[in-house]
């Protein structure tokens, strides 16, 4: 059976485990804690030595990093569930992008707000930087909005709408220290319905990250 170290919180970690109960592929759930710094262990970095989350391990082959994650996943499991990314060469293309753009485009204008919000004291909290997350964030939210293809954002659900969501939760979740952002209240209509849907998955509270259940 494969093994997942994850991590709460992790948007990439919850991407990996959306798509490993989108596939059906069977697991089991290493939860390795930041705060004890698990993921600077030696067993651990005998598994990943950039020490991050996730990781899979699947028999004696051990992979990193989320987006290659999610390739394995597809091409070792192909029978296993619904797919990653699903359709022709050209609408896996599709989801290929969107992933991409979630990771180069949106993430960035992400850590903006995060780097305030979650790793300074609101004391230091620069209005400025966050304005301009902010706007960073809804310009980059605007265009997956335009260029949503149905319900899911390049069609079928796929790798594109479990490589972007779990980034924007987190994004939505720094609301709680700060509601003023107003991030939720400033989706386009599309995208608010598209969030509806994910977390209406028959799966969703099983991957959701367990400390924001507690807080």
């Amino acid at each position: 059976m494969l093994t997942f170290y994850s991590g709460s919180g992790s948007p990439f970690a919850w991407r990996v485990h959306l798509a490993l109960e989108h596939k059906s592929v069977l697991y089991h759930l290493k939860l390795v804690s930041f705060s004890a710094g698990d993921t600077k262990k030696p067993e651990f970095l005998a598994l990943n030595p950039r020490h991050k989350v996730p990781v899979i391990v699947d028999d004696d082959f051990a992979l990193y990093e989320s987006v290659a994650i999610l390739e394995y996943l597809e091409q070792q499991y192909p029978q296993s569930g619904a797919p990653l990314f699903p359709g022709s060469i050209r609408e896996r293309a599709l989801v290929r992008r969107m992933v991409c753009e979630a990771d180069q485009y949106f993430g960035p204008a992400m850590q903006k707000v995060m780097r305030e919000i979650f790793f300074k004291p609101p004391a230091e909290w620069s209005d400025a930087k966050l304005r301009e997350g902010r706007a960073a964030c809804l310009e980059e939210l605007a265009m997956f909005a335009r260029e949503m293809r149905g319900d899911y954002l390049a069609g079928p659900l796929s790798a594109a709408d479990f490589a972007l969501y779990p980034m924007l939760a987190l994004l939505l979740r720094s609301e709680t220290k700060k509601p003023d952002l107003e991030i939720r209240a400033a989706l386009d209509p599309a995208l608010s319905s598209w969030v509806r849907r994910i977390e209406a998955l028959p799966y969703f509270d099983k991957t959701y990250p367990p400390h924001w259940k507690q807080s």
